[in-house]
């Protein structure tokens, strides 16, 4: 059932990172992809990281997208495909081009992390970030962001954008029916910041593919529902 749903946008810029995409335990392992991991332990946070970009510089941009690609995806990419995508980087924007979007938010790391390392020479990575208050018809309506978040969520959002917007052409049956798997890597991050009566405030990040369009909305209606589990799980 079609829940109904006032959403007021309550901030919105444009990010070119995600703060703290990067640990100190992801620039180990980087290190340690680029054979360099001795003598780190007395390094500090701001130490390992400098000296995590300078080694990639050293190795030049595709080795380095090999290597920093290959920490985020060797779990499900083969050594093959990597190399590929290594060499596209520097022209393509993988965080809104790429195929599967739940690699989508990774890419955009990547990206702002290799920027950064080569001065440049890598596109910027465009994101945003914006807060949400919602306000329900009724407060059983709000359970459907229990349920299912982000399928929820995009939903949503997906009724405050032009009809004909990208997220209408590429996921028009997920956003009608009731199994929205990709919601969670146009979403990359969702958190809930406040509740109260009828109404909850969210905080969330994306891609500026999705929702550049917000900028200029400060108000819209729209309806949305959770996705059905299946009955086999």
């Amino acid at each position: 059932m079609q829940a109904q749903f006032t959403v007021q946008i309550d901030s919105f810029h444009k990010i070119s990172k995600i703060p703290n995409a990067w640990s100190n335990d992801d620039y180990l392992h980087l290190m340690a992809l680029m054979g360099l991991d001795d003598g780190l332990e007395g390094m500090d946070s701001a130490e390992l990281r400098e000296m995590c970009m300078m080694s990639l510089n050293d190795l030049g941009e595709v080795e380095a997208a090999k290597v920093v690609l290959g920490h985020l995806f060797s779990d499900e990419v083969t050594e093959g495909k990597i190399d590929q995508l290594a060499n596209d980087m520097a022209g393509d924007r993988m965080w809104e081009e790429y195929s599967d979007c739940l690699f989508h938010e990774r890419f955009f790391s990547a990206y702002a992390l290799l920027r950064e390392a080569f001065n440049g020479v890598f596109a910027q990575p465009t994101g945003v970030e914006f807060s949400i208050n919602i306000t329900a018809e009724d407060g059983d309506d709000l359970t459907i962001f229990d349920d299912s978040l982000h399928a929820a969520m995009v939903r949503l959002l997906a009724g405050g954008l032009s009809p004909d917007a990208l997220m209408h052409r590429l996921y028009e049956d997920q956003i009608k029916g009731t199994h929205f798997p990709e919601s969670e890597g146009i979403l990359w991050k969702l958190e809930l910041v406040a509740s109260e009566g009828l109404s909850r405030q969210y905080k969330m990040v994306s891609s500026a593919f999705w929702f550049e369009a917000f900028a200029n909305i400060e108000q819209f209606t729209a309806s949305s529902h959770a996705d059905v589990a299946d009955e086999d799980e």
